[in-house]
């Protein structure tokens, strides 16, 4: 009563509102400077991740600079493995079992006789007639790839698998991939039997003085032949000793070489129907034992030991398939 007699409760009650308005004007205050100092980070965290930026862009100039100086851009395969037995078979089951629309898969054969001189129709899709880049890679091909068609003219002989939205682009190298034209269709055009062993066959390992043969049903092995020949090693002198040497080695190669071929036809006779024949070992031995046996795939491969084991080597050797994505 006695605030009311003096007007001190209006004035009270006007503190109050007073103090109301300063706290909620003070929240104000605080949340703006908050606001202002939110956006002052966020300019200085822009400001440097611009100047991050700009510093990146200046590196890929210099480094585009240089490669284009060096003659174009130096390009590496993104990954690379041997693929062989139940790895083989896994990745194989993978890309055979990818489907796109009526035209979205390529598949075709980069470095044989396959370069896509004509054209083809191929299940649902279509092959693509053309010629070849400067890589060597037939055109349907380099215009799938661009700038990394290079890669797949390095792993020449090969299987090129590729999408039309780059979602998988692989090399296949094998020894049984077979001369295909280029063709699009829903699914890449892939056989088991180009890249593992199936069937009945015979591979024989061909060294310059060793030799093994074996029938194959699959990957089991039926039959087995194999023989070591005397053959002279090197020869460190000079003059008419070495002349004389060489050809005595050449005659004990010559001779060997004639063997093998003896047993290959021996162990071709003992077979019912013809079977394919692989021949792998040294390059030069295998060269010349193929030109009259009529092999259908040949290999280098470094096998050595005994011949049983050798031909072990050599067929796990001949049956890896490398695995390129580009």
């Amino acid at each position: 009563m006695i605030d009311r007699l003096l007007g001190r409760a209006s004035l009270k009650a006007r503190i109050d509102e007073l103090e109301d308005e300063n706290e909620r004007l003070q929240k104000r205050f605080e949340a703006e400077s908050e606001r202002r100092s939110d956006a002052v980070t966020a300019r200085q965290e822009a400001e440097e991740r611009q100047n991050r930026l700009e510093d990146r862009i200046a590196q890929l100039e210099g480094e585009l600079e240089r490669l284009e100086d060096d003659g174009g851009v130096d390009l590496e395969y993104r990954r690379r493995e041997r693929l062989r037995g139940e790895r083989l078979e896994a990745v194989l089951d993978r890309l055979s079992s990818f489907r796109t629309g009526p035209e979205g898969a390529l598949t075709a054969t980069v470095g044989t006789s396959a370069g896509g001189s004509e054209r083809v129709r191929n299940g649902n899709g279509n092959g693509e007639s053309g010629g070849e880049d400067a890589h060597g890679v037939p055109e349907p091909v380099a215009d799938a790839l661009g700038d990394r068609a290079a890669l797949a003219g390095d792993a020449a002989p090969c299987l090129v698998c590729v999408d039309d939205a780059s979602l998988v682009s692989v090399a296949l190298e094998g020894p049984l991939v077979p001369a295909l034209e280029p063709a699009w269709n829903d699914r890449f055009d892939l056989e088991a039997e180009w890249f593992q062993p199936s069937g009945t066959y015979a591979l024989a390992l061909v060294r310059a003085d060793l030799f093994a043969i074996g029938v194959y049903e699959g990957r089991d092995r039926v039959d087995y032949r194999g023989f070591e020949s005397d053959v002279k090693g090197s020869h460190s002198k000079g003059g008419f000793s070495q002349a004389r040497f060489e050809r005595i080695r050449d005659g004990q190669i010559d001779d060997h070489l004639e063997r093998c071929r003896e047993t290959i036809a021996d162990v071709r006779r003992g077979v019912d129907g013809d079977v394919p024949l692989y021949l792998a070992g040294q390059r030069g031995a295998v060269d010349a034992v193929a030109e009259e046996v009529d092999a259908d795939a040949t290999a280098a491969v470094d096998a050595t030991g005994d011949p049983k084991p050798a031909l072990e080597d050599a067929y796990h050797s001949f049956f890896t398939v490398e695995l390129s994505v580009l």
